[in-house]
């Protein structure tokens, strides 16, 4: 009898354990996923939705507005940012009505079933050398609010853009940052539309680069969120121990300068190729399975940057699939954390990752989410808990790690 109260008080615990595990994962969750297609493999949206749904991710960035995707998450309540394309920039910003039929094609059909939260108009505009383009963004984006505002779904949805971290002339310190001086007379009316809005600004940033640009100067654990000394901002005396949250810390500094307090900044892509060129230095499976793991861990905690501590970092990270199509260096093809099979390119790992070396290999995504409702109901549910106890691990591992010497270095 004894035996058996202790058996049963034994599964109890464990059962309560596991709920309460699982209730933690769904909350903590926070990070989007960037849902890219430029590949002819990829599964049907129907089996993306469940497959995102079992891991809790309820944010999801597209490219473009692909109805089939829209109508797949429908009753999801996965969050939406849909995007407007370069091409269709200059066109918009001198056709309001353009950019009204687009929004009434692309986003009011699928309104409230779907969760479109935010347009982006183009993508990475001041990345280029085209003027006219450059000229276009804002008129487009005012073209595009106005019609939201105009079709009553000014209360649901916010409109960005997402620009590359290249559009910041100085990054180090943080405390110093500031756009490039060429593309302010674009910048300083966009954050005030940003400023009259309430919209985010977006920023694509990839510690990946400034690695691959000089491995032999840029600290490898700085960039992977992996412990290391450090480097401590002399304006602000503010300590930073990895370059995404200083990059982030810079942008805000560059908006400051532009007068600007009053807009935040969400992180639209950041990741870490999984295989790569011979010249594309720390592009590996262990560095992306670092990077990524080591990034969801402080989400979860609700971490902030040095600068912004209460205010949680929003992040979309790049990508759901490897994409085989996407032209460039082998590694724009390998950022994914899926196959399009639906198989994991890569566990996260539990220990301090590849500067240590001391992995635990763990798999949150079950091989078998796209086989039967009940399978992957139990592999999902079991897959969230392990992560929980994986990121804490990884937590607690970080913690007892001696630190290293070498000082890294903060701008890419």
């Amino acid at each position: 009898m004894e035996l058996c109260v202790r058996a049963s008080s034994l599964l109890l615990g464990l059962l309560l354990q596991l709920l309460s595990s699982v209730d933690v994962v769904s909350a903590a969750q926070k990070f989007g996923i960037n849902y890219g297609q430029i590949a002819n493999n990829l599964p049907d949206p129907t089996q993306v939705a469940g497959l995102l749904q079992s891991l809790n991710v309820n944010k999801v960035k597209l490219y473009d507005a692909d109805p089939k995707v829209l109508t797949s998450f429908a009753n999801t309540g996965v969050e939406f940012i849909i995007a407007i394309g370069n091409e269709n920039l200059q066109s918009m910003a001198g056709n309001p009505g353009a950019a009204r039929q687009w929004v009434t094609q692309h986003v009011q059909p699928f309104l409230p079933a779907t969760r479109i939260t935010c347009i982006t108009v183009g993508n990475e505009v001041f990345s280029g050398n085209d003027t006219g383009m450059m000229a276009s963004l804002l008129p487009a984006m005012k073209a595009i609010y106005a019609a939201v505002g105009e079709l009553g779904l000014g209360g649901q949805v916010t409109v960005s853009s997402a620009h590359s971290v290249n559009v910041l002339a100085t990054s180090f310190p943080p405390s110093s940052g500031a756009f490039r001086e060429d593309l302010a007379q674009y910048i300083q009316p966009l954050l005030d539309f940003h400023g009259q809005t309430n919209s985010p600004f977006l920023i694509n940033a990839y510690p990946f680069f400034a690695y691959k640009a000089s491995p032999g100067s840029v600290s490898l654990p700085y960039v992977l969120f992996e412990p290391n000394p450090g480097v401590r901002d002399p304006n602000t005396n503010l300590s930073y121990d990895n370059m995404l949250y200083a990059q982030i810390d810079a942008v805000y500094a560059a908006m400051k300068a532009m007068g600007h307090t009053d807009i935040g900044v969400r992180i639209s892509e950041t990741g870490w190729p999984s295989k790569g060129d011979e010249d594309e230095a720390g592009a590996t499976v262990e560095n992306a399975a670092a990077y990524n793991g080591n990034l969801m861990q402080r989400i979860a905690m609700n971490q902030g940057t040095p600068l912004k501590p209460n205010v949680p970092i929003d992040v979309f990270v790049f990508a759901l699939f490897n994409e085989d199509m996407k032209p460039g260096p082998t590694s724009e093809r390998n950022y994914g954390l899926f196959y399009p099979n639906g198989s994991p390119v890569y566990a996260i790992n539990t220990g301090a990752g590849g500067v240590s070396g001391r992995t635990g290999p763990f798999d949150p995504y079950s091989a078998q989410m796209f086989s039967s409702a009940s399978r992957l109901a139990m592999t999902s549910g079991m897959g969230v808990v392990v992560l929980l106890g994986a990121l804490f691990l990884r937590a607690s591992s970080a913690r007892t790690t001696q630190q290293r010497k070498k000082v890294p270095r903060l701008n890419e």
